[in-house]
């Protein structure tokens, strides 16, 4: 599928959106307690293809899909083996795309579909697992200057900067490598803006509203488009993440430049900030804790600022706790361990674990060398991303490394290098990302750039 086109305005006047299909796969166990040896161990077992390109696995081996100047490149993680090359051209971004199987390539036109070739099919109580080679797909999302990726309870929401535009899709659905139109929802914001979209679990949809120049209004709308929850003070509103739900629903926190505000409970509720100027851009929930984790800026005239604090907000007191781990990092330096550990790559070459609870440093691991963030957000510099496996996986651009790292243990596990330097990386494992039941998760970045 491609071309696809926004059809309905989603502002107060808005017209009814078209019924999202109920189409998806059995939801499939991963490999989150396998370690990626044991993967490895597995694949060498395998069986012989089936006729559909596919091997027959007894468990999956996660696959690091990275980005770098001329392509993407997909590597098995327990071999550091890159298992296929595919040339592309320009600036490339990644997200996962929901189904623990698909990557969605953002280029300058819109979003490509990327399979992994990790395929998880469920067979009543158990599970089936293959194997293929990593493709690009030919399916695409129009999407001038595509911007957020969101994943959220079973659904993925794509937002079109360049027109306002937002797409959504049963996350499973992608199981095929196949968007089908009849199974995507199609909506467009007031103006364009570099904006966001969060389907919640009831059906009701999370999105900003702003302009090219100014943004502060973030809305709630019912599926018949009535607006039922409104913000308008999150000035500068970016980024998003999904914390731990209440009886009453989804917990979403979004950045502002006066301080976060926390949509709970069907409401908004600002958190309070001792500083005038307070900007969270980038934001890391967990399916189990009511803590996010976010980037914390207070210099309203830097141009790049390199702040050393980041914040520990509670989505249920509307507070927020900061903790200053005495070196810089930058927006690709946040995640989320498989128990809720905040994680932040500093420039000192650490991956700091911290309890999300109390602000204590559990682990600091040696990962990479010092390094300092790129004047230009483009250029190749460390990151760090969890896949469902529960590792920690962390690209360093000096040496053109992937490390592996246990994040329980405090241990670098594994280091392979590439045959490229490394700018961007998803992680897959066969597992859904966010499934569409009661402790689904979302730990989408807001990209702070």
């Amino acid at each position: 599928m491609s071309n696809i086109k926004p059809t309905f305005a989603l502002s107060a006047a808005v017209a009814a959106a078209l019924l999202l299909s109920a189409c998806s796969t059995a939801d499939p166990a991963g490999s989150g307690d396998l370690p990626a040896t044991a993967a490895a161990s597995a694949a060498d077992d395998a069986t012989d293809t089936d006729g559909a390109g596919r091997t027959e696995v007894a468990a999956l081996s996660p696959r690091a899909v990275l980005t770098y100047d001329g392509g993407v490149m997909t590597v098995d993680t327990a071999s550091g083996e890159v298992l296929a090359t595919t040339e592309m051209e320009g600036f490339l971004r990644l997200n996962n795309a929901g189904d623990g199987r698909h990557v969605m390539v953002s280029s300058s036109d819109g979003f490509s579909l990327f399979d992994t070739g990790l395929i998880a099919e469920g067979h009543g109580d158990h599970n089936h697992y293959f194997v293929s080679d990593p493709v690009l797909t030919d399916e695409t999302v129009d999407a001038p200057e595509p911007g957020h990726v969101v994943v959220h309870h079973g659904k993925t929401a794509l937002f079109s900067d360049g027109t306002g535009a937002i797409t959504v899709m049963d996350s499973e659905a992608l199981s095929d490598s196949e968007i089908k139109d009849d199974e995507v929802q199609e909506y467009s914001t007031d103006t364009a803006h570099h904006g966001v979209a969060v389907p919640l679990s009831g059906g009701d949809l999370l999105l900003t509203q702003g302009t090219a120049d100014a943004r502060n209004t973030v809305q709630v709308l019912a599926p018949e488009g009535e607006v039922i929850a409104e913000t308008t003070d999150c000035p500068g509103v970016h980024g998003e993440t999904a914390a731990q739900p209440t009886a009453d629903g989804d917990v979403v926190v979004l950045g502002c430049e006066n301080g976060p505000v926390v949509y709970r409970d069907g409401g908004f509720h600002k958190v309070a900030v001792e500083e005038d100027y307070q900007r969270s851009g980038n934001l890391f929930g967990h399916h189990a804790s009511s803590i996010v984790l976010a980037d914390y800026k207070t210099d309203p005239d830097a141009s790049l600022e390199r702040p050393t604090r980041i914040g520990l907000i509670d989505t249920l007191a509307d507070s927020v706790t900061t903790v200053d781990l005495g070196s810089a990092y930058w927006f690709r330096s946040l995640a989320r361990g498989a128990d809720g550990e905040a994680l932040v790559l500093t420039y000192d070459g650490q991956l700091n674990v911290l309890d999300e609870e109390t602000g204590e440093v559990l682990h600091q691991i040696d990962v990479v060398e010092p390094w300092e963030e790129p004047t230009e957000w483009q250029l190749p510099a460390p990151l760090v991303k969890v896949g469902a496996d529960g590792f920690a996986y962390l690209t360093d651009a000096a040496t053109a490394q992937l490390h592996v790292v246990d994040i329980a243990a405090g241990t670098v596990r594994d280091s392979f290098d590439l045959p490229e330097t490394p700018t961007e990386l998803a992680i897959v494992t066969g597992e859904p990302e966010s499934p569409g039941h009661d402790d689904d998760h979302d730990d989408d970045d807001g990209d702070d750039h």
